[in-house]
């Protein structure tokens, strides 16, 4: 399953960390598209479903916001 969020991170070396941590905590392949104009970060779990909330909570942790589109 693929869960797509709005998001505010602008710079590539901020994705790169967020990127990380994420595959970190969960199971899933990350990526963004920062050249979108939502910033977009796309999701996509392994062997489950992508469960939103606990990956917002992660990133407003983190100081960035994250919406599901």
């Amino acid at each position: 399953m693929v869960e797509v969020f709005k998001t505010n991170v602008t710079s590539n070396h901020q994705a790169k960390q967020l990127v990380h941590l994420i595959e970190d905590y969960f199971d899933y392949k990350v990526n963004f598209d920062l050249e979108d104009c939502d910033h977009i970060l796309r999701v996509e779990a392994y062997s489950e479903e992508v469960q939103p909330q606990p990956l917002i909570n992660l990133l407003e942790n983190m100081g960035v916001h994250a919406e599901v589109l």
